[in-house]
């Protein structure tokens, strides 16, 4: 197998991972409610969306335009669950962030610079969910599976770029995917604690 044909297994797997772990934590959001989830995680998720679709389109990489728009309705429809509109500062925090990590790097020094300010800013991104996991005992909007599905895509998303030759995308994700992981162990953690309250409940109801 030649090194496209492998880079581009490697690519389509992420995407569909992608779309698994975005399709994952909209379901849970829609059953269970919000709880848990930030606001400011998310609304950063679509605007480092954008960024992705056009480096995609300067890349000519499919994968990384397709990855990107097909988890948008998703990221899109968990946005709107947490009502934005009731914390325009969270939004404008999040916009002017996006600007100065993601878009100026680019301006100034072309698109490398513009993913590695991006790779900055995935990680960043992933602090408010952090905090968030770490402040809030009722985690119950968090969708672990969601997020395990985003390290492993990530895993493959590493390959892809290593095997094309994008070094600053590598770089970026990589780092994106370590704090995947970080929330996913947390999300764990706080479900682990939710049921074993319930537990508990359950024994002193008797």
């Amino acid at each position: 197998m030649d090194y496209h044909a492998l880079a581009t297994e490697f690519g389509w797997a992420a995407v569909i991972l992608g779309l698994g772990g975005a399709s994952a934590q909209f379901r849970r959001a829609r059953r269970l409610g919000v709880e848990g989830i930030s606001t400011a995680t998310w609304v950063l998720f679509v605007f480092m969306g954008f960024f992705w679709i056009t480096y995609g389109v300067v890349a000519r990489s499919s994968e990384v335009i397709v990855g990107s728009v097909i988890v948008m309705p998703f990221q899109l429809a968990i946005v709107f669950r947490l009502q934005p509109w009731k914390s325009p500062q969270v939004v404008l925090r999040s916009f002017t962030f996006f600007v100065v990590a993601c878009v100026m790097p680019t301006l100034l020094w072309g698109w490398v610079g513009g993913v590695y300010g991006t790779g900055v800013a995935m990680v960043v991104n992933r602090g408010p969910q952090i905090l968030e996991l770490i402040r809030e005992e009722d985690a119950s909007g968090v969708s672990v599976t969601s997020w395990l599905l985003g390290v492993a895509g990530t895993v493959l998303w590493v390959a892809y770029y290593q095997t094309v030759g994008l070094w600053a995308a590598l770089i970026s994700t990589a780092f994106a995917g370590l704090a995947n992981l970080i929330i996913a162990m947390l999300a764990t953690w706080r479900h682990l604690q939710a049921r074993q309250r319930l537990t508990a409940d359950e024994v002193f109801a008797f």
